[in-house]
C-alpha cells in the first residue's frame, strides 16, 4: 500500500443478508450498496471478514435468490481495479468457487496475515478461535467435510436452504444474546486468543468479525484487538489510511 496516494483499506463484516426476513434484508443491502459506493473513490482494497449472508451453499448450477445486488457491486468493484477479499463466516462457510470465478474475488477458510505499510495485520472472521464454544468447533468439523457438503447438496434446494434458514436463525440468536455487553479482558474468547498469538508473533492489529459487538481494544502498546461488530445494529466498519486504522460507524 502507498499512502501517499490518499487510499484507504476497509474492513466488514456480518452483514447477515437474507435474515430476518427478504424485506429487512433489501433494506439493509441497499444500505450496504450505499456504503461502497461512497468509499469505492477511496478503497484501494476491501475486506470482508465473514457472514456476508445468514446462509449460502454453493450448488453446482444454481445460486441463492435474493442477493444480486451485492453480487453486482461486488463484481462492479473487482471490475474497477479494486480488490476485494473475502474470509468465511460461520454462516457462508460452504464457499467453493463462486466468487473467485464470478467476482475475482480471493476466499479464505482461515485467519490469515497481510502487511500494509510495515503494519502486520491478522484478519479473519473469527468463529471456534480462542478457548470455549468447544460444541461449535465440533459442529464446524462436520460442516466442513466434504461428504457432509455433498449430502447436504443432495438435498432439494427448497428443502436444504429451509433446514439451513431454521438452524442459522437458531445460531444467530444465540449469538446475539450477549451483543450489547463487553465480557471483560478476561472473557472475550477472541481477545484472548489474540494475546495468545501475541506471546509467539508480533501484529500490529488483530481484525475479527463474528463477536457482532464493535469493540477496539489495546492489547499492549504496540498492538490492538478490533472486533468490526455487523451491520444489523450498528452499521459499524475499519479502515486503514495507511498510518492509523480507526473503527467508524455509517450514517
Amino acid at each position: 500500500m502507498n499512502s501517499s496516494n490518499n487510499k484507504k483499506i476497509y474492513f466488514l463484516s456480518d452483514f447477515h443478508l437474507g435474515a430476518p426476513n427478504a424485506e429487512a434484508s433489501l433494506v439493509r443491502e441497499k444500505k450496504i450498496i450505499q456504503f461502497l459506493d461512497e468509499i469505492k473513490q477511496d478503497a484501494e482494497e476491501i475486506f470482508i471478514v465473514g457472514d456476508l449472508f445468514d446462509f449460502w451453499y454453493e450448488y453446482k448450477k444454481v445460486v441463492p435468490r435474493g442477493y444480486v445486488r451485492i453480487l453486482g457491486k461486488l463484481a462492479e468493484l473487482t471490475d474497477s481495479g479494486i480488490r476485494v477479499h473475502f474470509f468465511v463466516g460461520n454462516h457462508d462457510m460452504w464457499m467453493k468457487d463462486y466468487f473467485q470465478k464470478e467476482l475475482n474475488i480471493p476466499v479464505y477458510f482461515e485467519p490469515k496475515t497481510f502487511e500494509f505499510n510495515n503494519k502486520k495485520f491478522m484478519i479473519g472472521h473469527g468463529d471456534g478461535l480462542g478457548p470455549g464454544d468447544g460444541g461449535y468447533k465440533f459442529i464446524k468439523k462436520i460442516f466442513r467435510n466434504k461428504f457432509c457438503q455433498w449430502l447436504f447438496g443432495v438435498l432439494p434446494s427448497s428443502v436444504g436452504i429451509g433446514i439451513a434458514h431454521y438452524f442459522s436463525n437458531k445460531s444467530r440468536s444465540r449469538e446475539d444474546s450477549n451483543i450489547e455487553v463487553f465480557l471483560g479482558e478476561e472473557n472475550e474468547w477472541l481477545l484472548i486468543y489474540s494475546k495468545e498469538v501475541l506471546q509467539k508473533e508480533h501484529f500490529d492489529f488483530f481484525i475479527f468479525g463474528h463477536r457482532h459487538l464493535p469493540i477496539d481494544f489495546k492489547l499492549n502498546e504496540n498492538s490492538r484487538y478490533i472486533n468490526l461488530g455487523e451491520w444489523i445494529n450498528y452499521n459499524s466498519y475499519a479502515v486503514f489510511d495507511g498510518n492509523t486504522l480507526e473503527l467508524k460507524y455509517y450514517k
